[in-house]
């Protein structure tokens, strides 16, 4: 080693017994290839205990369809994440994504056999037989495998030996980061800099072990998973001559992407033209994500105004025998990409009074309200005709509620009080929201609380599922639609 190699202290040295590490990546596959083996055999299985005679087909055609049925499970699974390895290690994570998606499964084969009209040439018994016993071996397989979790942790089997070059403020704030939150997933071994000589022995109680010919001398004595090279980007020559001599090391190598890798948080790669690009920002809703919003607003559109259109007679009539006017209030407002839309709702202000631009907000005992619309408006069945523009594509039955285009809160533009107010219109906006069903709704004359429900509104974009959607909608039924803070 060169003279700039500095001894290491005993307990990353040569003599330290390692455990041998688990590859995350090669117990998801494994997960896989058992939940694959699982099904299908819980196939055959069933249809052996519940031989009858009454199946006009032999197990191989069952046998057929539960190898069918374990091959969308699989991929099922992958697209509701149960493979990743934080689901993994999150129990009740786990079960929820895996046991929900194979009850969906299960529904999708009845339809499937009820459409090519199969349906009668199957047993009932077999199926929920296989079902429950594939269901069982799901979940105990999960159990099973975070109480493995558990032990490997203890052991650090599972924690990463990391390795960092360059010690400058990059890497001093990278080796801070690591260290400090990444325990005990992470263990940084030691950092080395081509300036080892000038620098101090210890970074944040790592020491700094020499240049990068130690480095590669290190790594071969020692177990070492990852080598991340933190160097700014103005040194674009020397990280050439860097990653050239470690492409060379049977080791994992990051680049951590100059100061910016401490702000834009967690992200993955993609490649455009081979090049590798980071993604920064995705969009909320894309491909299947997309489609079963679309689906799921579209239904749900329908199905609500079928029954309630009883009740929007009544509520029209109601309007007209209360005050002269138009039965509909048409409001501009900004929707699905800063676009904007026409919001339908029941008119509640007398028709000379209305307020088209929202300049003017609501406020308890509005002489501008009638004595119906002061009820709607309570109520909040001056919403109902949203469904209609839900169906027409511009508003979706979830998400963040529009607002008026000159809406106020203290005074100060929405866009001007809140400065992500803008990424609200990143989905289509909601007929009911996060921050509807958290409090967060009516007149707001505080800039805390159009801040507040931004920060709801953020927070369901990031987090959006199916799931989501269906607990916002629950609640809304019970106490979403009602509320002090609505005049």
């Amino acid at each position: 080693m060169s003279t700039a190699t500095r001894s290491l202290p005993a307990v990353i040295g040569q003599n330290e017994t390692e455990t041998k590490p688990i590859s995350t990546g090669f117990v998801s596959a494994l997960l896989r290839l058992f939940d694959f083996a699982a099904i299908a055999l819980s196939g055959v299985l069933a249809y052996g205990i519940w031989l009858t005679g009454e199946v006009s087909l032999n197990w191989m055609t069952y046998g057929l369809v539960a190898a069918l049925g374990a091959l969308l499970a699989i991929n099922s699974f992958h697209m509701a994440g149960a493979y990743r390895w934080q689901t993994i290690g999150a129990l009740g994570d786990s079960l929820r994504r895996t046991l929900l998606t194979w009850i969906a499964m299960l529904a999708f084969l009845v339809v499937i056999a009820f459409v090519t009209k199969t349906s009668d040439q199957f047993s009932r018994a077999w199926l929920f037989l296989w079902f429950g016993l594939s269901g069982g071996l799901l979940g105990a397989a999960r159990v099973i495998l975070y109480l493995a979790v558990l032990d490997w942790k203890s052991q650090g089997r599972l924690r990463r030996n990391v390795v960092v070059f360059g010690v400058g403020p990059i890497g001093q704030r990278l080796i801070s980061e690591l260290v400090c939150k990444a325990a005990p997933e992470v263990r940084v071994l030691a950092a080395f800099d081509d300036r080892a000589e000038r620098t101090p022995d210890y970074c944040w109680e790592v020491p700094v072990a020499g240049n990068l010919e130690d480095l590669i001398d290190f790594a071969r004595e020692r177990q070492v998973d990852d080598v991340i090279v933190a160097l700014p980007q103005s040194a674009a020559e020397r990280l050439t001559e860097i990653l050239d001599r470690l492409s060379t090391t049977p080791l994992n190598v990051r680049l951590c992407p100059d100061r910016i890798a401490f702000r834009i948080g967690p992200v993955g790669v993609s490649h455009l033209c081979n090049i590798p690009m980071l993604n920064v920002i995705d969009r909320p809703l894309s491909g299947w994500r997309q489609a079963v919003k679309a689906i799921e607003d579209r239904v749900l559109a329908a199905l609500i105004l079928f029954m309630i259109a009883p009740l929007m007679g009544l509520i029209a009539l109601a309007i007209k025998l209360d005050s002269p006017g138009p039965v509909f209030f048409k409001q501009k407002r900004y929707g699905f990409n800063n676009q904007l839309i026409e919001v339908l709702k029941f008119r509640t202000m007398f028709d000379d009074r209305r307020d088209d631009n929202a300049e003017t907000l609501t406020q308890r005992n509005d002489p501008r309200v009638t004595r119906l619309g002061a009820f709607l408006r309570k109520s909040s069945l001056d919403e109902l005709p949203q469904f209609i523009n839900v169906l027409r594509g511009e508003m979706s039955v979830v998400g963040p509620r529009p607002h008026a285009c000159r809406a106020k809160a203290a005074g100060v533009l929405y866009q001007d009080a809140v400065r992500r107010y803008a990424a609200r219109h990143r989905v289509k906006p909601g007929i009911t929201g996060w921050a509807q069903i958290n409090g967060w709704r009516g007149e707001t004359e505080t800039l805390e609380q159009i801040r507040e429900r931004v920060n709801h509104d953020l927070a369901y974009i990031e987090n959006w599922s199916l799931a989501f959607d269906l607990k916002i909608i629950f609640y809304t039924a019970f106490c979403g639609f009602t509320g002090g803070k609505a005049y």
